[in-house]
């Protein structure tokens, strides 16, 4: 399709409306005698606005009269009808051709990636690992083995289950599937302990199967064995067994900050200015000068890339860089309102790594002033089921 609109473009076509109680036998007569319609759009039910090329549509005037369409002209296009109308306009003509001949040499090469389907992995990380194995920017696409980048990239990578690469134009569409890491499955005729996979205090332990290494108030740590896999006995001796027990446990989360009582914050004047960048094929040229007339500012980049149409991009991008000055202003607070705000911080820190924040029993703040500053300790205790199992290596 893509080659037929290109072809189209160069020797000509019509934009035209077709007014018809039978739109829809007229389209498929079209379909059956391989007449090419493009950027077809209906308004209402007997109106159809389509392009179509000069020979094709030289050929429509015998299914015009079966359907009983009227067929007219709302414009035409290409490259015959461009020439035709600047004709007397030589150097224009010359630009045109020139222009024309680097669009149809630069529909060889990429000049976009475009990455989907990523949650995990960072675009950056999938660009990179593409270059590696020959697919970037500026890549000739006869060049490129999707099959040998795609191959390349999953035997390297397990945090990738699949990828599929597809070239348009001159946009590769990249589309992954991140693999889901799935912990590790003990099978039932296996020995394995449990151990703790936090620090934490013991409330409550329910042994099924193993020996209990630990009980009620025992403080353990990450790692230590909680239910041996083995059972003792008077006449078998040691026998190694799938340990397995319902552990409950206080869990402790803690976070300590200083927030100061004096501090420096940004406060925008709303002034800006704007500046241009032309990128062509990583060749930058700066339409301002270099310096920023503020003396504090943050700055803001937006890239747009030059497309001519959908995945046809061009190795031309925009770059728009917005200076926003701000004042730097500083600001006292009360050592309650420094605690009461760190507080609060702290809080929500802690509580997004809490996932079941309904067995939270108990919350402790501490704070401790200084000179300049409080320090402030938030503690949460939390009741949380514990330990993982791990197999028993002989």
């Amino acid at each position: 399709m893509f080659l037929k609109v290109w072809l189209s473009y160069i020797i000509g076509y019509v934009n035209i409306k077709v007014e018809s109680y039978f739109l829809e036998r007229f389209i498929n007569i079209c379909v059956s005698k391989k007449i090419f319609l493009w950027n077809m759009k209906r308004k209402k039910s007997t109106i159809l606005y389509a392009n179509i090329s000069i020979k094709d549509y030289k050929r429509l005037r015998e299914i015009s009269k079966k359907t009983k369409s009227k067929i007219t002209i709302q414009n035409k296009k290409g490259l015959p009808f461009l020439l035709h109308k600047y004709r007397k306009r030589k150097i224009f003509l010359i630009l045109l051709i020139v222009i024309f001949f680097c669009l149809v040499v630069s529909s060889n090469f990429i000049w976009n990636i475009e990455i989907k389907g990523n949650t995990e992995i960072s675009k950056e990380e999938i660009i990179e690992a593409l270059n590696k194995h020959g697919l970037k920017i500026g890549s000739n696409k006869s060049k490129i083995d999707t099959n040998s980048v795609i191959n390349q990239i999953r035997l390297e990578r397990n945090d990738i289950a699949w990828i599929g690469i597809n070239l348009k134009g001159t946009n590769a569409i990249v589309e992954i599937k991140e693999t889901d890491k799935a912990p590790e499955i003990i099978n039932e005729d296996e020995y394995c302990n449990i151990i703790s996979n936090k620090k934490a205090m013991i409330t409550k332990i329910n042994v099924q199967n193993g020996t209990a290494l630990v009980q009620e108030g025992d403080i353990v740590q990450e790692g230590d064995i909680l239910v041996g896999g083995y059972l003792e006995g008077k006449y078998t001796g040691t026998r190694y067994v799938h340990a397995k027990a319902d552990i409950e446990a206080k869990v402790w989360y803690s976070k300590k900050e200083k927030f100061y009582l004096t501090e420096e914050i940004e406060v925008p004047t709303g002034a800006t200015e704007t500046k241009y960048t032309l990128n062509i094929n990583n060749f930058k040229i700066n339409f301002y000068k270099t310096l920023s007339k503020f003396q504090n500012y943050d700055t803001i980049n937006e890239n747009k890339k030059l497309m001519l149409f959908s995945n046809f991009y061009l190795p031309i991008e925009i770059i728009k860089t917005t200076n926003c000055e701000y004042e730097k202003q500083t600001v006292t607070h009360t050592e309650e309102e420094v605690t009461s705000a760190g507080t609060k911080k702290l809080e929500e820190e802690l509580q997004n790594e809490i996932q079941n924040k309904d067995n939270i029993i108990n919350k402790q703040v501490n704070v401790y002033g200084n000179e300049g500053y409080v320090e402030i300790e938030l503690i949460y205790e939390v009741l949380e089921n514990i330990g993982t199992k791990e197999r028993i290596l002989f």
